[in-house]
């Protein structure tokens, strides 16, 4: 009475619904090669790289505390920042191993 007809629009042969979604799908494809694919790379090196982490390696950790292993624990690695002071980080706050023989002792 008071409510006009209502009508229901025609599907588009040929498939139009799959190509308004074309524009959708590309770009969680760009999205997962430009940024989800680089960052689990990063993670897995990041995952490899505190494993193999060894008493004498010197390693800069979060925050930019640089340090030499002196423990390795399960969780926990032991460092030590400066002549008779250690401190104990998480292992994945470990966020570099650098080369030998680059913190230099200043005796």
């Amino acid at each position: 009475m008071f409510i006009n007809e209502a009508w229901a629009q025609t599907a588009v042969p040929g498939g139009a619904d799959i190509m308004s979604m074309l524009p959708i799908i590309l770009m969680f494809i760009v999205l997962y090669f430009v940024m989800i694919r680089p960052q689990m790379k990063r993670a897995k090196e990041h995952k490899a790289m505190v494993e193999a982490i060894q008493k004498g390696d010197e390693v800069i950790a979060a925050g930019g505390v640089l340090g030499r292993v002196t423990k390795v624990a399960d969780n926990y690695v032991t460092l030590e920042i400066a002549a008779n002071v250690e401190i104990r980080v998480q292992r994945p706050a470990v966020q570099l191993v650098l080369p030998k023989g680059t913190i230099k002792s200043a005796d």
